[in-house]
C-alpha cells in the first residue's frame, strides 16, 4: 500500500479542522484569498515563500511546521500497549534496605518503571552509600513516613499522601522516618534512554529477582534479568 505524502494542503486542512474554521475565516485570518486557500488544500497550488511566511505569522505557527514530515516530527506512534499491575504478577527483589515489587513486568523496553516499595532502612549508616542511576523518579508515600536524602539538598520528611520528584543521577536514598518502623511508597522511575530496567536491576548486586510462577511461565524463553553487579545491594 502506497504511503500518503505529507502536503501543505493536508496540513492546512488539518489546522482548519482542529480550529473549526471555514475557508472564509482562514482567509480573513491570513489575508490570503479563499480561492487560493482552496486550491492549496486540494494540492492544486503551492505558495511562494512570502505567502508561507505570511501564513505562519498570521496563524502564529513556525515556518518549520509547514514543511515537517510527520514521520520525522517526533510524534510517537500509538502502540496500544497496556498492562494491569497486580502484586501477584510483580517481580520481587528483597534487599537489606528495601522490598521492591516491579509492576507490569510483561512489558518489555519500558521507559517508565512502576515499583511498589517497602522501605526498611532507618538511618544513613544502615543504608550505606547513596544510590545513583539514569533518569528521573517520582515517589508517593502510601503508608508511614519517609526521610528523603539527596546529595545537593537538606533531608526532607514526607508523610502519607506527600510526594517528591528528583533527578535520579543525583545521589539519593529513602529511609523510614524517625518513629516509623517501615514505610510503603509507590515509585515511578523514567528515562528517555533505553536500558532503564537493567540499570535498576544492577543496583541490587547479587540479590536474586524472583518472578511469580505465571510470569516465569510466560518468560521461559526470555533472557535472565540482568548481569550480576559488583555494587552492594541497595
Amino acid at each position: 500500500m502506497k504511503a500518503r505524502h505529507h502536503t501543505l494542503g493536508g496540513l492546512l486542512r488539518g489546522l482548519r479542522a482542529r480550529n473549526g474554521w471555514t475557508l472564509k475565516e482562514m482567509s480573513e485570518r491570513t489575508q490570503i484569498p479563499v480561492s487560493t486557500l482552496s486550491k492549496v488544500e486540494h494540492d492544486r497550488l503551492t505558495l511562494t515563500y512570502d505567502k508561507l511566511l505570511q501564513l505562519s505569522q498570521r496563524l502564529n505557527i513556525r515556518m518549520s511546521e509547514l514543511f515537517a514530515d510527520p514521520a520525522e516530527s517526533g510524534e510517537a506512534a500509538v502502540t496500544a500497549r497496556r498492562s494491569v499491575g497486580r502484586m501477584g504478577d510483580a517481580v520481587r527483589v528483597n534487599t537489606k534496605n528495601y522490598d521492591y515489587y516491579y509492576l507490569c513486568p510483561e512489558l518489555r523496553r519500558k521507559r517508565m518503571i512502576p515499583i511498589h516499595t517497602r522501605i526498611r532502612a532507618k538511618s544513613v549508616e544502615e543504608f550505606g552509600e547513596l544510590v545513583r542511576h539514569q533518569g528521573e523518579e517520582f515517589i508517593y508515600v502510601l503508608e508511614g513516613a519517609v526521610e528523603v536524602l539527596t546529595e545537593f539538598y537538606d533531608a526532607v520528611v514526607l508523610h502519607e499522601g506527600e510526594s517528591i520528584y528528583i533527578d535520579s543521577n543525583m545521589g539519593h536514598a529513602y529511609i523510614a522516618a524517625e518513629d516509623c518502623d517501615e514505610a510503603l511508597v509507590l515509585a515511578v522511575c523514567s528515562s528517555a534512554e533505553e536500558g532503564l530496567l537493567e540499570s535498576l536491576y544492577s543496583l541490587h548486586g547479587d540479590v536474586e529477582a524472583v518472578r511469580p510462577p505465571a510470569a516465569n511461565a510466560r518468560r521461559r524463553s526470555a533472557r535472565p534479568l540482568g548481569k550480576r553487579a559488583t555494587r552492594r545491594a541497595r
